[in-house]
């Protein structure tokens, strides 16, 4: 175990005072610094601070079991491997105050291209929170959790008429999960049928990081379809690809496309290249981290998806970063549902139960010890059923408004290599006009760092890697259009500044923020490691 804390000597601290005091052997002060009119806690670690007499979570050891293996909770035993023995209230304002150092969708704008960073609404979690949803045990005789089977059985429905493939595992844990749980249904299918020859998946030069990872790691080659210019897969490209090895493409396994794609595009030639691959033998895998702007409106059965995953965090607003909680299902046709992993939700007399691995002695095993987190099924369905299918078309008709609206904005402050169109729910701008040209070229990174000297957290950076300098934005639906209107002059003001006398400054942003820039590959590559503990 250790706890690990930035590289200090490679940043600036906008509170001076902790800059000047903090070194290994040398305890930090505990008083708040004044950076500004509120307070701004400089937190050290919990080994920084000056040890109790006693511990808020020591027992005394328990009399006639004191050497016995594993209760060995005293103090004594903390200190012998290291622990901080601190008190309850220290503890507690020591996780408040790093608390207070977050940015969250609850704090401002949280505009992360592909991650379709929307408000979580509170029913969601007060629903989640019922006794009867919140208090249960994956373990309980299939008796006593009829309505929670219920729940899982009518989130399954709402995601097979949703996407239009009407088979549903709920299993996976996030998104990349899904991905894996799609390739392994996908490679069950081909080995059943016969089909070992197939070794090959395509993916676009566009792809989310996570598909040929995924592919790789099911133990397929990958073969990349070029995008060009144009952010799109194109069916000559696709053709190309096809048939690179094999003029019938008999070696090609599936392809793996998200749509809209990572440059905000819908992929208009997808279906005529779906038609293609399913001649060929192949599946089409589907990345659903981009149904934010579909739902309601397209379902990806009708362009020729075999399989997709959905990223509940992302299009029905269960709670996204920090590790998790994820959950990603995945939705089949009918030429998969037998290979799907278990268990499913399904119908048992009146009542439901999960279905057995015998059930389905073609299925492609488990994904994980349970059957998926329950507490995200409840808030996504909560979503949709407050929505309704007209409310869900709604909302991707305001995500992709929003996105319009931004790109349509900023496309003359900023080069946008795709606005000659219209985009979906995200918009791709880069560094370009801020670089060519400028005294001091200003580049995609001083302009996130300029977002935050404005209180705005940055968008997605240096994705899509096909365009150079990369700002990737997704507005969502849920924000307002002065929200939009404050992001678009906070915008053109950094664009303005990066052609003036002033360009310089944007260099050094943030300036005021708690944490100033910081030498980003320096404290990668020197991280300072503050303490380890013994085993």
């Amino acid at each position: 175990m250790m706890e690990c804390c930035s590289n200090l000597d490679s940043e600036s601290s906008s509170s001076s005072s902790f800059a000047q005091s903090i070194t290994p052997s040398i305890t930090p002060s505990i008083t708040p610094s004044i950076t500004s009119p509120a307070q701004s806690y400089e937190e050290p670690l919990l080994w920084d601070y000056p040890s109790s007499e006693g511990s808020g979570v020591d027992l005394e050891p328990l009399r006639g079991l004191e050497t016995r293996a594993g209760l060995r909770t005293g103090l004594t035993e903390r200190q012998n491997i290291g622990l901080p023995s601190l008190k309850e209230p220290q503890v507690l304002r020591h996780f408040v105050r790093l608390s207070t150092h977050n940015f969250s969708i609850d704090h401002g704008f949280f505009p992360l291209g592909s991650c379709t960073m929307k408000h979580n609404p509170r029913v969601n979690e007060k629903m989640a929170r019922l006794n009867g949803f919140a208090n249960i045990h994956p373990l309980q005789p299939t008796s006593t959790i009829q309505g929670a089977l219920a729940v899982m059985a009518e989130l399954q429905r709402w995601l097979g008429e949703l996407t239009g493939l009407q088979h549903v595992c709920l299993t996976p844990a996030a998104g990349a999960h899904g991905e894996l749980a799609g390739l392994m249904t996908i490679r069950r299918a081909h080995e059943l049928n016969g089909q070992h020859q197939r070794h090959i998946v395509l993916c676009p030069d566009s792809a989310h990081g996570t598909n040929p990872a995924t592919a790789t790691l099911c133990g397929y080659q990958i073969r990349t379809i070029p995008t060009l210019e144009n952010g799109c897969v194109t069916l000559d490209n696709f053709r190309a690809a096809l048939t690179q090895t094999d003029p019938l493409g008999r070696d090609v396994a599936a392809m793996m496309v998200t749509n809209p794609n990572t440059c905000g595009l819908f992929e208009r030639e997808i279906a005529r290249c779906a038609d293609e691959l399913h001649r060929a033998g192949g599946y089409f895998y589907c990345d659903g981290a981009n149904f934010n702007a579909l739902v309601g409106r397209v379902r990806p059965a009708d362009f020729g998806v075999d399989v997709m995953h959905i990223n509940l965090h992302k299009t029905f607003s269960t709670p996204h970063g920090g590790g998790g909680p994820g959950s990603g299902p995945i939705c089949v046709g009918d030429a998969l549902a037998p290979f799907l992993p278990t268990p499913r939700v399904v119908k048992d007399g009146e009542g439901w139960r999960l279905e057995s691995h015998g059930d389905r002695s073609e299925n492609c095993g488990r994904m994980k010890g349970f059957h998926g987190h329950f507490g995200m099924f409840v808030r996504a369905l909560c979503y949709m059923l407050s929505h309704g299918r007209d409310g869900l078309a709604s909302v991707s008709r305001d995500a992709v408004l929003s996105a319009n609206y931004l790109l349509s904005a900023l496309k003359n402050e900023f080069n946008a290599p795709f606005g000659d169109r219209l985009c979906m729910h995200e918009c791709v701008l880069s560094d370009k006009l801020q670089k060519q040209g400028n005294p001091h070229p200003i580049t995609t990174i001083d302009i996130a760092k300029s977002l935050i000297e404005n209180g705005i957290h940055p968008m997605t950076i240096y994705f899509p890697l096909v365009v150079a300098g990369a700002m990737l934005i997704e507005p969502t639906e849920t924000e307002s259009k002065a929200t939009l209107d404050q992001f678009i002059a906070v915008m053109k003001r950094i664009a303005q500044q990066a052609q003036s006398e002033q360009a310089a400054q944007l260099c050094s942003n943030p300036q005021t923020a708690f944490r100033t820039r910081i030498d980003e590959v320096g404290a990668a590559r020197r991280p300072k490691l503050r303490h380890r503990l013994s085993d």
